[in-house]
């Protein structure tokens, strides 16, 4: 995300006060039903987003060192999403309120247009991930995450991984194997 990277950039030349939090293994960064507005700038280790649906976990998508991460519907609408954020090891983050976050876009063009292209690129992300979900066959779901995300295998617990290729952990371990 070389749009991310800039739009961070500016922020620190800027001098934007980003708080920092470290949270542990398995901590929430947000819970579901709340409110939470806050974007996330994910400095080490990674966080899973998901949301849970008759007691089972749903993984929509993980952030990474060097991602931005907020629960977008909440975000955007500031309304109370179901969405979780979780920390899958001792994760330290910088964030901003969206108010700050925005009072910063808004100050300049070039901000405005970066974060314009950082939305551009979450919604490409979001069609190649519905394109992804909609493959009936695990094995090619297994294949198009690892050839446009390889850095998930190396990161990510695998029972996550199988939760965001909609398949049991033992079908993604079968699938490796072969």
């Amino acid at each position: 995300m070389e749009s991310y990277q800039a739009l961070r950039t500016h922020i620190h030349n800027e001098g934007i006060i980003i708080k920092k939090k470290t949270f542990k293994r398995e901590e929430f960064l947000k819970v579901a039903n709340t409110l939470d507005t806050n974007i996330y700038f994910i400095e080490s280790e990674s966080v899973r987003v998901f949301f849970i649906e008759n007691l089972e976990e749903h993984t929509l998508y993980f952030g990474h060192s060097n991602s931005i991460i907020t629960a977008l519907d909440s975000f955007l609408s500031n309304r109370k999403t179901a969405l979780e954020i979780q920390a899958l090891k001792k994760t330290e983050v910088g964030y901003l309120t969206k108010k700050e976050f925005l009072d910063f876009v808004n100050s300049k063009p070039v901000y405005l247009k970066l974060w314009n292209e950082v939305l551009k690129e979450i919604i490409i992300h979001q069609l190649d991930r519905e394109k992804d979900l909609l493959i009936p066959s695990t094995e090619q779901r297994y294949q198009r995450v690892l050839k446009r995300k390889p850095e998930l295998f190396q990161e990510i617990p695998h029972k996550y991984i199988a939760s965001y290729l909609r398949m049991a952990p033992e079908t993604l371990s079968r699938i490796k194997k072969s």
